[in-house]
């Protein structure tokens, strides 16, 4: 099997359903973004130690999930063979996980410096990507039908990245880091 298609060598690429579309569409950008994530997820667990592999199982999950949601992505919404496989009861998992661990990290109550460990900085460069990748699928989503799950899955996860760095921080014993221009923000 060859790994290439040769459709990329003029600009253009083949979503599922095979429709083929330019490679700065709004849908390549939203579901490449996805992917470039996944890959700094990857990283992150390449980072994991003895005091933090109990987060291995669920980074890996999450590179599943971003698969689903890369998926739903890159396919048009009115495909009636490739329906949305994006599962929204990983919203309610994530929102779990970040409650979990924002009840065991010390309180904070202004921004703190992305940092810490290898691992958190990594999963700090997780949530800003994150961020990147949401605002790719709000404008895709201005044009296009969606899998309106994905958006809120991508919204929720940049938040579990942001506790899971703190919590990855806390098991290694590394301080977060206070921003010292910043004012009470969190109450």
């Amino acid at each position: 099997m060859n790994i290439y298609t040769k459709t990329g060598d003029k600009g253009k690429t083949r979503i599922i359903g095979k429709k083929v579309l330019a490679k700065d569409d709004d849908r390549i950008e939203a579901y490449g973004s996805v992917d470039e994530l996944n890959s700094d997820v990857g990283l992150a667990i390449s980072l994991l130690g003895e005091k933090t592999n109990s987060l291995h199982d669920e980074l890996e999950e999450i590179q599943q999930l971003l698969f689903d949601a890369g998926h739903d992505l890159a396919m048009l919404a009115d495909d009636q063979n490739h329906p949305f496989i994006f599962d929204p009861a990983s919203i309610t998992w994530l929102e779990k996980k970040i409650d979990q661990y924002m009840k065991v990290v010390p309180p904070i109550k202004k921004f703190i410096l992305p940092g810490g460990t290898r691992l958190a900085s990594t999963l700090h460069i997780a949530r800003t990507v994150t961020r990147r990748v949401e605002r790719r699928i709000v404008a895709l989503q201005s044009h296009s039908k969606i899998n309106p799950d994905v958006l809120v899955f991508i919204n929720r996860l940049s938040d579990y990245f942001f506790a899971c760095a703190r919590y990855a921080n806390f098991l290694d014993h590394q301080s977060d880091v206070v921003y010292r221009n910043s004012h009470t923000i969190f109450r």
